[in-house]
């Protein structure tokens, strides 16, 4: 089974659950990853099973790229809140790049992530 990892900054969460909600059953047909507080937060409110890989602030940014270097994810969905100073830019900069550079999708907003997740042309 394929992965997606979903990722929301703080000011976010409420955005990607919202967007979740709606995708839900599509959702269902991958197995799913996210930061501890994302993924907590999708399998309580949604009943998804969103299988944590580590705290985004703490390096969980850096583990889900070297999954990507691994071949491990098949899409990324990152809410980010660009408006908002974080001190683990670098990290997040590093995971959008390690992304790019092993062309594996990633969407930073709503209407990205829409359009990824209704792409079914590479499962």
């Amino acid at each position: 089974m394929k992965t997606i990892a979903l990722i929301a900054h703080n000011e976010k969460k409420n955005e990607l659950l919202e967007w979740a909600k709606q995708h839900i059953e599509t959702l269902r047909q991958f197995e799913l990853i996210g930061t501890t507080n994302t993924a907590k937060l999708l399998n309580s409110v949604l009943g998804l099973t969103v299988k944590p890989f580590g705290h985004g602030p703490s390096g969980g940014d850096i583990l889900l790229s070297a999954k990507i270097l691994r071949g491990k994810v098949f899409k990324v969905v990152f809410f980010i809140d660009s408006e908002s100073p974080h001190g683990h830019e670098h990290d997040i900069q590093t995971l959008i790049r390690t992304a790019v550079i092993n062309n594996v999708p990633i969407a930073l907003n709503r209407a990205s992530a829409d359009y990824i997740i209704l792409d079914r042309a590479e499962d």
